[in-house]
């Protein structure tokens, strides 16, 4: 049995996606890691253990759209949706079929 302590500088994904509020449920976040189609930083993570840490970059789809986020801070609690989304800064949101980029701060559309 391992005694480590959790690092301070990571997170599960699975425990990530829920508490962000990505996920409705720590069950559906688990689901989400394992089913194969996440990647991390570009590569493919099929396990909810996968450590995210601050900078780590998260592509997955989602209703329908592929949504690339860029984990900003790890959460402490599963708290109110707001403070959820202060957690990760959403880079791309695109249809699966097509590509729509973000706006840049002067409005002009950029890819991430």
């Amino acid at each position: 049995m391992s005694t480590r302590a959790p690092s301070p500088e990571s997170m599960r994904l699975d425990r990530f996606l829920w508490w962000a509020r990505i996920a409705k449920s720590r069950e559906r976040a688990q689901a989400m890691a394992c089913d194969g189609h996440f990647r991390m930083d570009g590569r493919a993570i099929d396990r909810a253990h996968a450590p995210v840490r601050i900078g780590s970059i998260l592509t997955f789809a989602q209703a329908g759209n592929v949504r690339v986020l860029r984990v900003e801070s790890l959460p402490v609690r599963r708290g109110p949706p707001a403070e959820g989304r202060a957690c990760y800064c959403d880079l791309v949101t695109s249809p699966v079929s097509g590509l729509n980029t973000v706006s840049g701060v002067d409005g002009s559309p950029h890819a991430a």
